[in-house]
Parts: structure tokens; sequence; C-alpha cells
């Protein structure tokens, strides 16, 4: 208990220096704020347009379908606000800022990955919950389905969470990690619908091979009641297997990981 309480200081600490300096250039938290609003916001309207025009998708009525996108949304927000500090480590590898990490008394994955919040995806983070509160209620979910949908809303995080893990195990034996970066965020974009609509192969890989089926689709499917007892173990079997390779493939990216000064 002693360590979490250490761990929060320290994260709410780093945090609010990283508040801080983006608070300091008020123009540019503007100009985000505003784009990650209209993007959300013409994403909606093109999904109901889809919908009206299709008349549902993969056999999913519309709530059901903008269920599936606000929970890929609440998700994909919450990394984002947990873990933007991966977007900088390359820097810190290269000018030799991890050097000091390494000595300090933390958890140097710990600083890797959770050095700063993002206050912009903070401010967008209340209004989703929301959403996803008020459309998950028109589905009339059962208390235990939505049981079933914060365990695997849980268990699409834990996942999310060992892709940055190796995002940031790559960087250190690459020194490469803005395309690992990118190239995740833009696959994580097949889930923001469920991988039922890309047919049986594709969906396959993205459900097991490349999880984000089970990250994203799964949770929503669950409260929807369409989930089965077997599928909701095996999804967690995945999470856990998924975070202890992220964990392993960190510890021998340390191995590789030559100082800046040798």
């Amino acid at each position: 208990m002693k360590k979490i309480k250490k761990y929060l200081k320290v994260w709410w600490m780093m945090s609010i220096n990283s508040f801080s300096v983006v608070l300091g250039k008020k123009s540019a938290l503007f100009v985000f704020l505003v784009g990650k609003t209209f993007r959300f916001i013409f994403t909606l309207l093109f999904i109901f347009y889809l919908l009206k025009t299709t008349k549902g998708l993969a056999g999913y009525s519309e709530d059901q379908i903008i269920f599936f996108f606000l929970t890929f949304s609440v998700i994909d927000a919450i990394t984002q606000f947990l873990f933007r500090e991966v977007y900088q480590f390359r820097r810190m590898i290269i000018k030799g800022d991890f050097d000091l990490v390494l000595v300090k008394p933390v958890n140097s994955l710990f600083r890797a990955l959770m050095g700063g919040a993002d206050i912009v995806d903070l401010i967008t983070i209340p209004p989703l919950v929301g959403l996803t509160i008020y459309f998950g209620a028109q589905l009339n979910p059962s208390f235990l389905n939505i049981l079933y949908y914060l365990l695997l809303l849980m268990n699409g995080f834990v996942i999310a969470t060992a892709f940055h893990i190796l995002i940031l195990s790559f960087a250190i034996v690459t020194l490469e990690i803005d395309h690992a970066i990118m190239i995740y965020r833009d696959i994580t974009t097949l889930a923001k619908f469920p991988v039922d609509i890309y047919g049986k192969t594709l969906g396959g890989v993205l459900t097991y091979l490349i999880p984000l089926g089970i990250m994203f689709t799964l949770p929503a499917k669950a409260l929807m009641g369409l989930s089965t007892p077997l599928g909701i173990i095996l999804a967690l079997s995945v999470g856990f297997l998924a975070i202890f390779l992220a964990f392993r493939f960190w510890k021998f990216a340390l191995t590789k990981y030559t100082s800046a000064s040798s």
C-alpha cells in the first residue's frame, strides 16, 4: 500500500508538471481541444448518416453501433490520457535522459509509460463516459452484463497497456517509436466498429492475432448479452498473457540498452 501511495504521488506531481507546460500554451491547448471535439462529432455524424442509410450494420441496431464506438472512444481516450509520455520516449533515449531515469528510485517503466498525463484527454473523458452510460442504458443491460462489461473494459485497458509497453521496448532496441505508435493508432481505428463487420477471416485476425476485438468489441458485446462465459475467460486469459509477455520483453529490452555516455 505504501508503494502504491508513493507512485500515485509521483504520478500526480509529474502530471501537474505536464499540465503546467500545456496550460502555458493556451492557444495550442485550444486548437487541440477543438480538433479532438470536431473529430469526435464528425465521426458520430458519419455513424448516424451511415446507419440511417443502411438500416443497421452487421445485424446491430443504431444504439448498439454507437455504443461500440463510444466504448472504443473511452478506452482510447483513457489510454491516451495516461500514456501520453510514450510519444516523448524516443527523445528521452536519444538525449540520454533515460540514463537519469534508470538511476532514480522510481521504476523506469512507470516513468517511461506514465511520465505525465494529457490534459486535453482529461477534458474529453467525462463527456465520453457520460454518453457511454446514456447509450448503454438504452440497451437495458442486466446487472450481470454490466459487471461483465466493466471487467472486460478493464481487460481492454490491460491489453492497451501491454501494447504501449511493447512499443517502449521496441524503442529501446531499435530507437524507433514514432512509426510504431502511429501504426498502433491506425490499426486500433479498425475497432471503432464491431470487428464482425470485417468477415470471419479478418475478424478472426483482429480478435485473436491482433486482439482488437477483445480490447474494444467484446466489452460492448458483454453489455448486450452477446458474450459467453467461455469467451470472457478466453479474453481475460489473452489480457493476462499480453501483459506478461510485455513485461518480459521490457526486461529483455533493458538488457539491450546502451547508455548515451558509452
